[in-house]
């Protein structure tokens, strides 16, 4: 009996790794022989995406060594302009002294969008009155040299209670993109509140903290989600709450963004890079769906898919 369950185990064992190396034989290439190491840094919104794709590329190219930081998208530029990492995840665009960066040392490069988020408010879930907040009311929070201090000066029925405000320093491409559509101008804002660099710790912070306010990335809710309350978005047309359907269809606006991946057109030169690209790409509606983002169609995926492709030389 016991030798029939040891031949039974290897044969289940036998299976997964055929398994395995059926997957990473895809498009005629076994990634099982793969060798090398990837580095990527940049935004903490794409991180928790690049991190589950690094997770699942390690199951078919166990060789290949992926670091996935997040030191915020315009610490990833720094890095990526000086030619210190393959790929950097952005939440924003790049900017033009980022170009210049990534010029001045000979980098070129590939933007590809992977995902859809939505920038979501957030209180503590002891909060039961600020459901909703219209933009020009979050302008007025936020803008640079704001005075309301208190919840009842942004609405007069609000408590007589001191607001504590929490959101990403001015390392993150969702401080840009926040105050670029609220305020109209990129890093416009106040700076007399809690100005984090892991967004893990503005979470905290406001759970803790019955009258704190914050804004993060969608999936940073969706994972704390029994932790925080949600505020809904008013921008003129009923107050709307982030979702992945509000997102996908741009209801939710105008805090729905797209989320980037930047690959050096030298790294994507490298086997274990063009491997690990396009198995991000393959990959990336079901991730980022996972992690709680909003997945782009497959229509959206081929297109980038092909915009890759340009950038490798055939040999």
């Amino acid at each position: 009996m016991k030798k029939i369950l040891i031949l039974l185990s290897f044969a289940l064992l036998l299976g997964a790794c055929g398994n395995k190396k059926d997957e990473a034989k895809k498009d005629g290439q076994d990634t099982m022989i793969l060798e090398g190491t990837i580095k990527i840094d940049g935004s903490g919104t794409v991180f928790p995406v690049s991190e589950a794709t690094a997770e699942e590329f390690l199951r078919i190219a166990p060789k290949v060594k992926v670091t996935v930081g997040e030191s915020g998208t315009g610490g990833g530029f720094k890095k990526f302009g000086a030619g210190v990492i393959d790929i950097c995840d952005a939440s924003r665009d790049i900017k033009d002294a980022e170009i210049a960066l990534c010029t001045e040392n000979g980098i070129d490069y590939v933007q590809l969008t992977v995902a859809l988020d939505g920038i979501t408010i957030v209180v503590n879930k002891e909060n039961t009155w600020a459901t909703n907040i219209t933009t020009e009311e979050l302008k007025k929070l936020w803008e640079p040299n704001s005075k309301i201090t208190k919840w009842n000066e942004i609405r007069k029925d609000w408590p007589n209670e001191e607001i504590h405000l929490y959101g990403p320093n001015t390392s993150h491409g969702t401080y840009d993109f926040f105050t670029e559509v609220i305020m109209g101008e990129s890093g416009a804002s106040r700076t007399d509140y809690n100005a984090v660099s892991d967004y893990n710790v503005a979470v905290q912070g406001i759970e803790k903290d019955k009258n704190a306010l914050g804004y993060f990335g969608l999936s940073y809710y969706e994972e704390n989600k029994d932790k925080l309350g949600v505020v809904a978005i008013d921008n003129g047309n009923g107050a709307i709450l982030p979702s992945i359907e509000t997102v996908a269809n741009n209801s939710y606006a105008p805090l729905s963004r797209s989320l980037f991946i930047f690959v050096s057109k030298k790294s994507a030169q490298r086997p274990e890079v063009q491997k690990f690209v396009e198995f991000y790409l393959d990959n990336a509606a079901q991730l980022s769906e996972e992690v709680g983002y909003v997945p782009m169609p497959t229509s959206g995926y081929e297109a980038q898919k092909v915009t890759f492709k340009k950038i490798i030389d055939i040999k």
